[in-house]
């Protein structure tokens, strides 16, 4: 399973239509969606498809035609994200109209190509589980902690400054964070 590292939008034209889709993270759906809606209030559709993985690792799909013609716009895009193999992950596409109704076949391919345009041009990459661990350090460790971190690849860091210590949180696949808290336990003087 691949995922999106970062919101891309890519535009294709079909007989004066404009179709910008944008592909992100499944948690910036909402505030994108919004955004787009604002930034485009002359666009006539805003369609929608996401894969989003629940708490119990199942797959939640969704999607909407948003005044298309039922089934020719949501259900397609949905299904490229299915055949790519991408969870966490969202489209929107926005549609202006061009002035030539293109048919409920038409749409599909539209719908489906602007969709396999901007997974093409965007950065994926491999779907890990990740989990969430919080630590505290001295202020003294800070420095060394955060370059265990670094070399462990591991950038998902929030850090909350106490008056004695620092409470570090991190995400990442399990695999990283055990090796993290190896190397750390043998390197850094308070416990981890």
């Amino acid at each position: 399973m691949l995922t999106a590292e970062k919101h891309t939008t890519e535009t294709l034209i079909i007989k004066q239509s404009k179709f910008i889709a944008h592909l992100m993270p499944y948690e910036q759906f909402d505030e994108v969606l919004k955004r787009l809606k604002a930034e485009h209030p002359k666009a006539r559709h805003f369609v929608t498809a996401f894969r989003m993985l629940n708490e119990y690792d199942q797959i939640v799909e969704g999607s909407s035609d948003d005044g298309e013609p039922k089934g020719t716009s949501g259900k397609p895009t949905l299904a490229v994200l299915r055949g790519a193999d991408l969870v966490n992950i969202a489209v929107v596409t926005v549609r202006y109209f061009g002035g030539t109704k293109l048919g409920t076949g038409g749409l599909v391919r539209a719908y489906s190509d602007a969709t396999n345009l901007v997974i093409e041009n965007s950065s994926l990459l491999e779907y890990h589980k990740e989990d969430i661990s919080t630590f505290e350090c001295s202020y003294s460790d800070l420095s060394k902690v955060e370059y265990i971190l670094q070399t462990h690849s591991i950038t998902k860091i929030e850090k909350e400054f106490g008056t004695m210590s620092v409470t570090v949180k991190i995400s990442a696949p399990i695999e990283q964070i055990e090796s993290f808290y190896a190397e750390a336990n043998r390197l850094v003087t308070s416990s981890l």
